[in-house]
């Protein structure tokens, strides 16, 4: 009995592996979290280094070119042989011309394909529709300036004869089409999260399904549809080969929509491409510019996640 007894008792050998074991596993649960912290400081140090580059190279670019003449100065010609002008409005007016155009084509066609997989597709149909929506996204986008170029403005000059080879119209359409799959998926994304209850209850109560989705569900979703706009709309600032292909290099501050623009991406990617030596006032106007960009795009997150955490609605 006493045999028996010993023998179903753990060898020292035993209790040793498991000793080791357990000490194995403190370590690996102590250095778990260090890992993953570094992985996440990644992104961080990422984000303050770039933001590091940008402002020490504009600091040294407002050491030549005064503050005021690059905030309010109308004309951009940086290449000009006698007297450069580095008036960034002319840059900004393009981008925004783009802009302006893209959400007017993208938003209408983004929110009711979302109404409409969300509301009115069945399963099957939302299973085959959305992720065909979904590959515009993942088309380069010097495919879409190329398509631009080359099929969208000869259509358009067909209607506006008047319409140049270079301009913010055709572009800004296709900008539009290229932000469509952002603004669809994720405002389809915050109308399916809307309980089934309170349409069954619309519905109950007399609604038409056009009157739910519009009336009911749409304002209940209002704060992911809303940030889907303003990322949507953050995307087509920063928007850089099809403005650099269709849109032109002509800086201009002006609200024609049927001449060559040039925009704030555009400009970078022609400095960058070899047109200015380092270390001139041209090589750090890029980087000028490129804060400008980040600040645009900085204050539309900013908009963003205000207005999705002010209309979030909790069910």
């Amino acid at each position: 009995m006493a045999q028996k007894q010993s023998s179903d008792q753990p060898s020292v050998q035993e209790l040793i592996a498991k000793a080791s074991n357990k000490k194995r596993k403190k370590i690996i649960e102590k250095l778990i979290p260090i890992i993953l912290f570094l992985i996440a400081s990644v992104s961080v140090l990422t984000t303050f280094g770039i933001i590091g580059t940008l402002i020490t190279e504009t600091v040294i670019f407002f050491s030549r070119i005064p503050v005021l003449d690059f905030i309010f100065g109308t004309e951009w010609f940086p290449f000009a042989n006698t007297e450069p002008q580095y008036g960034i409005l002319a840059l900004i007016a393009g981008t925004l011309k783009v802009t302006f155009i893209a959400v007017i084509v993208a938003v209408p066609f983004g929110i009711g394909s979302a109404i409409f997989l969300s509301e009115y597709a069945s399963d099957n149909v939302r299973r085959i529709i959305k992720p065909i929506l979904e590959v515009l996204a993942g088309i380069p986008t010097i495919v879409y300036g190329f398509f631009a170029l080359t099929f969208v403005t000869p259509l358009l000059q067909q209607i506006i004869p008047e319409l140049k080879i270079f301009n913010a119209l055709s572009p800004g359409i296709v900008v539009g089409i290229m932000i469509l799959p952002m603004i669809a998926s994720l405002s389809e994304d915050a109308m399916s999260a809307v309980p089934s209850s309170i349409r069954e209850g619309a519905l109950a109560m007399g609604s038409t399904k056009l009157e739910v989705a519009l009336k009911v569900v749409l304002p209940a979703a209002l704060s992911g549809i809303i940030a889907s706009v303003v990322l949507a709309v953050s995307r087509a600032i920063g928007e850089t080969m099809i403005v650099s292909l269709a849109g032109g290099s002509t800086p201009s501050f002006d609200l024609d929509v049927t001449g060559s623009i040039q925009t704030m991406t555009a400009y970078i990617v022609q400095v960058s491409s070899g047109d200015a030596g380092y270390g001139t006032t041209i090589y750090y106007s890029i980087y000028s510019v490129g804060f400008t960009l980040f600040l645009f795009t900085l204050v539309m997150n900013i908009i963003a996640h205000v207005i999705s955490k002010k209309y979030r609605e909790e069910y």
